[in-house]
Protein backbone atom coordinates (compact mmCIF):
# COMPACT_ATOMS: atom_id res chain seq x y z
CA UNK A 1 0.00 0.00 0.00
CA UNK A 2 2.68 2.30 0.82
CA UNK A 3 4.53 1.65 -2.54
CA UNK A 4 1.65 2.86 -4.28
CA UNK A 5 1.44 5.63 -2.59
CA UNK A 6 4.71 6.48 -3.08
CA UNK A 7 4.12 5.83 -7.08
CA UNK A 8 1.51 7.67 -7.29
CA UNK A 9 2.57 11.06 -5.66
CA UNK A 10 5.89 10.40 -8.20
CA UNK A 11 3.76 10.65 -10.64
CA UNK A 12 1.40 13.19 -10.07
CA UNK A 13 4.72 15.13 -9.12
CA UNK A 14 6.03 14.67 -12.54
CA UNK A 15 2.87 15.60 -14.41
CA UNK A 16 2.79 18.96 -12.56
CA UNK A 17 6.39 19.29 -12.71
CA UNK A 18 6.26 19.25 -16.31
CA UNK A 19 3.26 21.12 -17.88
CA UNK A 20 1.43 20.24 -21.48
CA UNK A 21 0.29 23.23 -23.80
CA UNK A 22 -2.36 23.15 -26.31
CA UNK A 23 -0.83 23.05 -29.74
CA UNK A 24 -4.03 25.03 -30.61
CA UNK A 25 -2.78 28.03 -28.87
CA UNK A 26 0.55 28.03 -30.27
CA UNK A 27 -0.24 27.95 -33.91
CA UNK A 28 -2.86 30.59 -34.18
CA UNK A 29 -3.38 34.19 -31.64
CA UNK A 30 -6.62 35.57 -32.63
CA UNK A 31 -7.81 38.69 -31.53
CA UNK A 32 -8.86 39.09 -28.04
CA UNK A 33 -10.83 42.31 -28.31
CA UNK A 34 -12.64 44.48 -31.31
CA UNK A 35 -11.02 47.63 -32.73
CA UNK A 36 -12.16 49.73 -35.39
CA UNK A 37 -9.49 48.36 -38.09
CA UNK A 38 -10.58 44.84 -37.30
CA UNK A 39 -14.24 45.90 -37.91
CA UNK A 40 -13.22 47.76 -41.28
CA UNK A 41 -10.86 44.53 -42.26
CA UNK A 42 -13.66 42.16 -41.22
CA UNK A 43 -16.16 44.09 -43.93
CA UNK A 44 -13.85 44.15 -46.41
CA UNK A 45 -13.23 40.23 -46.15
CA UNK A 46 -17.03 40.03 -46.59
CA UNK A 47 -16.63 42.15 -50.00
CA UNK A 48 -14.17 39.82 -51.12
CA UNK A 49 -15.24 36.74 -49.85
CA UNK A 50 -17.21 35.75 -53.13
CA UNK A 51 -14.50 36.08 -55.35
CA UNK A 52 -12.15 33.78 -52.66
CA UNK A 53 -14.73 31.08 -52.82
CA UNK A 54 -15.30 31.05 -56.55
CA UNK A 55 -11.32 30.73 -57.06
CA UNK A 56 -10.70 28.35 -54.01
CA UNK A 57 -13.94 26.23 -55.27
CA UNK A 58 -12.69 25.98 -58.78
CA UNK A 59 -8.71 24.98 -57.79
CA UNK A 60 -9.96 22.55 -54.85
CA UNK A 61 -12.65 20.92 -57.40
CA UNK A 62 -9.76 19.17 -59.13
CA UNK A 63 -8.43 17.74 -55.74
CA UNK A 64 -11.33 17.16 -53.79
CA UNK A 65 -15.06 15.90 -53.99
CA UNK A 66 -16.39 18.12 -51.20
CA UNK A 67 -15.95 22.04 -52.07
CA UNK A 68 -13.85 23.54 -49.07
CA UNK A 69 -15.13 26.88 -47.24
CA UNK A 70 -13.34 29.84 -46.82
CA UNK A 71 -14.38 31.76 -43.64
CA UNK A 72 -13.61 35.33 -43.28
CA UNK A 73 -11.45 34.86 -39.92
CA UNK A 74 -9.25 32.34 -41.73
CA UNK A 75 -7.94 35.24 -44.12
CA UNK A 76 -4.68 36.85 -43.36
CA UNK A 77 -4.08 40.11 -45.01
CA UNK A 78 -0.29 40.38 -45.86
CA UNK A 79 0.13 43.49 -47.49
CA UNK A 80 -2.23 46.55 -48.84
CA UNK A 81 -0.66 49.17 -50.78
CA UNK A 82 -2.03 51.91 -53.19
CA UNK A 83 -1.32 51.92 -56.16
CA UNK A 84 -1.47 55.59 -57.55
CA UNK A 85 0.18 57.29 -54.64
CA UNK A 86 -1.78 58.94 -51.26
CA UNK A 87 -5.37 59.24 -51.48
CA UNK A 88 -5.53 57.49 -54.66
CA UNK A 89 -8.44 54.59 -54.29
CA UNK A 90 -6.79 52.36 -56.50
CA UNK A 91 -5.46 49.08 -54.24
CA UNK A 92 -3.18 45.96 -53.79
CA UNK A 93 -3.99 43.54 -51.75
CA UNK A 94 -2.12 40.35 -51.11
CA UNK A 95 -4.21 37.99 -49.01
CA UNK A 96 -3.60 34.13 -47.76
CA UNK A 97 -6.60 32.07 -47.22
CA UNK A 98 -6.74 28.84 -45.37
CA UNK A 99 -9.78 26.56 -46.92
CA UNK A 100 -11.23 23.97 -44.43
CA UNK A 101 -13.60 21.28 -44.74
CA UNK A 102 -15.65 19.76 -42.08
CA UNK A 103 -15.28 20.52 -38.64
CA UNK A 104 -11.99 23.14 -40.06
CA UNK A 105 -9.98 21.00 -41.21
CA UNK A 106 -7.57 22.92 -43.14
CA UNK A 107 -7.27 21.56 -46.70
CA UNK A 108 -4.27 24.07 -47.86
CA UNK A 109 -2.78 27.28 -47.71
CA UNK A 110 -3.66 29.65 -50.98
CA UNK A 111 -2.29 33.45 -51.63
CA UNK A 112 -4.66 35.88 -53.36
CA UNK A 113 -3.80 39.07 -55.17
CA UNK A 114 -6.26 41.65 -55.63
CA UNK A 115 -6.69 44.94 -57.23
CA UNK A 116 -9.90 46.80 -56.14
CA UNK A 117 -10.44 50.48 -57.61
CA UNK A 118 -13.14 52.61 -59.44
CA UNK A 119 -12.01 52.02 -62.87
CA UNK A 120 -11.97 48.25 -63.08
CA UNK A 121 -15.06 46.30 -63.71
CA UNK A 122 -17.10 45.51 -60.72
CA UNK A 123 -14.83 47.02 -58.37
CA UNK A 124 -12.57 43.92 -58.10
CA UNK A 125 -9.92 41.78 -60.31
CA UNK A 126 -8.44 38.69 -59.01
CA UNK A 127 -4.56 39.29 -60.62
CA UNK A 128 -2.90 35.77 -59.19
CA UNK A 129 -4.10 33.35 -57.16
CA UNK A 130 -0.81 30.85 -55.71
CA UNK A 131 -1.91 27.89 -54.20
CA UNK A 132 0.86 27.82 -51.48
CA UNK A 133 0.44 24.36 -49.32
CA UNK A 134 -1.56 21.19 -49.37
CA UNK A 135 -2.29 19.95 -45.70
CA UNK A 136 -2.99 16.25 -45.54
CA UNK A 137 -6.66 14.98 -44.60
CA UNK A 138 -7.02 12.95 -41.39
CA UNK A 139 -7.93 9.49 -42.75
CA UNK A 140 -11.63 9.62 -41.73
CA UNK A 141 -11.95 12.26 -44.56
CA UNK A 142 -9.66 10.84 -47.16
CA UNK A 143 -13.05 9.83 -49.09
CA UNK A 144 -13.24 13.19 -50.05
CA UNK A 145 -9.68 13.00 -52.07
CA UNK A 146 -10.47 12.67 -55.71
CA UNK A 147 -8.35 9.33 -57.47
CA UNK A 148 -6.26 10.53 -60.50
Amino acid sequence: MRRILITSLFVITTIMAFPMYSYAEIIEKLPQKDSTTLQYQDILMLFLLPHIDEEVEEYYSRLLTDNPTVYPYQIEVVKVERVNGFRGFHFKMILEVTPVVGPHIPVGKDRFIFEVAPTIHSTVKLVRFEHLKTYELPPNWSHIIRKS
